[in-house]
């Protein structure tokens, strides 16, 4: 018989909880003919599907293993009058950043070269109540056919 306590027996399948969240957001990410995004805790880049490539003008291998700090800088995004955002005021940046739901439109560069209006809704993900596993967001092209 396990003579763990139920919290230490719950502790140890976090990890599997963790993976497993990560694993359906992937799955349901790819089912999509709609952008996603996906990035774990550390805001670095896990998957994003065929839809989120053509928006982006990159294609997943090349964008796999982007950390946040690369992924929120190379496409250039920008609000309306052009002012370069921070992370943090990014829709998926508010999702890792301070671990709340957030939605809003950027002008981003394609890696392709195009500009791009996009409308982006991005929230957290958690395994439990308070732990934070990563961050998904689903994004459209405005006035486009991304």
């Amino acid at each position: 018989m396990d003579e763990r306590s139920p919290n230490e027996r719950i502790g140890d399948e976090r990890p599997r909880q963790r993976n497993l969240v990560l694993i359906l957001a992937r799955q349901f990410a790819a089912l999509l003919a709609t952008a996603v995004f996906l990035v774990d805790a550390d805001g670095t880049v896990i998957y994003y599907n065929e839809a989120a490539e053509r928006v982006l003008g990159r294609r997943f291998i090349e964008g796999h293993g982007m950390a946040a700090e690369e992924w929120s800088t190379v496409f250039r995004p920008s609000d309306d009058g052009g002012n370069v955002l921070p992370l943090e005021q990014l829709p998926l940046g508010a999702a890792i950043v301070r671990r709340e739901p957030s939605h809003g439109s950027v002008t981003i560069h394609g890696a392709d070269g195009v500009l791009r209006r996009i409308e982006i809704t991005a929230f957290p993900l958690f395994a439990h109540t308070d732990d934070f596993v990563g961050a998904i967001a689903i994004f459209w092209q405005l006035g486009g056919d991304g």
